[in-house]
C-alpha cells in the first residue's frame, strides 16, 4: 500500500533560536497562513497526538507523537525522543521551545496523519498563533489545539455536561471553545490550529474523548512522555 509522507512547506521554514522580538515577528507573519475551514471527518483515516513533558529545573524536553487509526483509535506507531531545549520557557512563545522537538517526530510518521491533536493552544493565543497553529501551518496538516488551561480570552459560563461548550472570546472575536468532555469535570480549551473550523474540532475531540477529561490520544501521548522521563531519570540515578 502506498502511503503519503509529510512534506514541509519550505517557504515557511524559519530559525528557532531567536530573540523574543524575532520570535514574535515570526508569529505575526505566519498567523496569516492559518486557514479556518470545515474538515470532513469521513476522510480522516489517521490521527496523531503530540505532547511534551519537562521540568522547569531542567532544559531537557521529552516528546512523543502517537499515530492512531481513525475513527477506531487503534495505536499503530509511537515516535519519541528527548532533547535539550534551545529556547527559554516563555508563555506565548512555547512553540519556539517545543515545535523543533516535535516536528522531526511528525515527519517520521508513515502514513502521514490526516489531523493532529496538540496539547496546547491553536489560535486561542494573544497573537493567534500557538503551538497547534505553528505545527499545522508548517506541516500543512489539519491541527487542533487541546489545552488544559486558558492562555487568553473570556467565557461567560463553564459547561458541566459532556458535549456542552461555551464560546471563548477575546473582545468580539471567537478564538476557541470551552468544552466539557466529562460530566462535572473541568472543561478543556479547544481552538483551531489549521485547516479545521470550530465545529469540526469539537466533533473530533468529542469522538476521541471517552472515559477521561483529556482526549484519549493526547492522554496516551502524555503517558508516553512521562514514561520516557521517568525511565531516563531512573537510569541517571543508578
Amino acid at each position: 500500500m502506498q502511503t503519503k509522507l509529510i512534506k514541509a512547506k519550505n517557504n515557511l521554514q524559519h530559525p528557532w533560536n531567536l530573540s523574543y522580538r524575532e520570535a514574535v515577528t515570526v508569529q505575526e507573519k505566519l498567523r496569516g497562513e492559518v486557514r479556518v475551514q470545515p474538515l470532513d471527518e469521513n476522510k480522516i483515516k489517521y490521527l496523531a497526538a503530540a505532547d511534551i513533558s519537562f521540568s522547569l529545573r531542567s532544559p531537557v524536553l521529552y516528546a512523543a507523537v502517537l499515530l492512531f487509526t481513525y475513527p477506531d483509535l487503534r495505536l499503530i506507531k509511537i515516535e519519541a525522543t528527548k532533547i535539550e531545549a534551545t529556547f527559554p520557557y516563555i508563555p506565548g512563545l512555547l512553540s519556539f521551545r517545543e515545535a523543533p522537538v516535535l516536528l522531526p517526530l511528525f515527519r517520521r510518521m508513515e502514513p502521514a496523519p490526516d489531523v493532529i491533536l496538540v496539547d496546547g493552544q491553536g489560535i486561542a493565543h494573544p497573537r493567534r498563533f500557538g503551538l497547534a497553529a505553528h505545527i499545522g501551518v508548517l506541516l500543512d496538516i489539519p491541527s487542533i489545539g487541546c489545552a488544559k488551561t486558558k492562555l487568553c480570552g473570556e467565557y461567560k459560563s463553564e459547561p458541566r455536561e459532556k458535549g456542552e461548550w461555551a464560546l471563548l472570546t477575546d473582545g468580539e472575536e471567537e478564538i476557541g471553545r470551552v468544552l466539557c468532555t466529562r460530566k462535572n469535570v473541568k472543561p478543556i480549551f479547544i481552538s483551531v490550529g489549521h485547516l479545521v473550523d470550530p465545529d469540526s474540532a469539537i466533533r473530533i475531540v468529542l469522538h476521541v474523548s471517552a472515559k477521561f477529561r483529556i482526549p484519549e490520544p493526547i492522554r496516551q501521548a502524555h503517558n508516553e512522555v512521562n514514561r520516557l522521563r521517568v525511565a531516563d531519570q531512573n537510569g541517571s540515578n543508578k
